[in-house]
């Protein structure tokens, strides 16, 4: 029995890529290449995921003290209105 089931799936301007993989040989057919897509997509989102977590992990551990919201929004807002000055200035 069937564990997948057939789709439609219109590439548009991508569909030369697809093209040139089946004419080099490297792929028999489009749902070979569409698999090895799907792979190598899992492969970017899992190396994605795993710098966010590392990142993550990194500001959790971070010994510096912790900065309040009030500070950091009032901060921001010093930085936009001097940039709105500077843009002013320049025009």
């Amino acid at each position: 029995m069937r564990t997948s089931k057939p789709i439609t799936v219109t590439l548009g301007k991508q569909q030369h890529l697809l093209d040139e993989r089946l004419a080099s040989g490297a792929y028999e057919s489009a749902s070979e290449v569409v698999r090895a897509a799907l792979r190598a997509l899992d492969r970017e989102e899992a190396a994605v995921n795993a710098v966010m977590r590392a990142k993550i992990r990194e500001a959790l551990e971070d010994p510096a003290p912790d900065i309040p919201a009030d500070d950091v929004f009032a901060e921001l807002r010093a930085y936009h209105l001097e940039q709105m000055k500077a843009g002013k200035r320049g025009s």
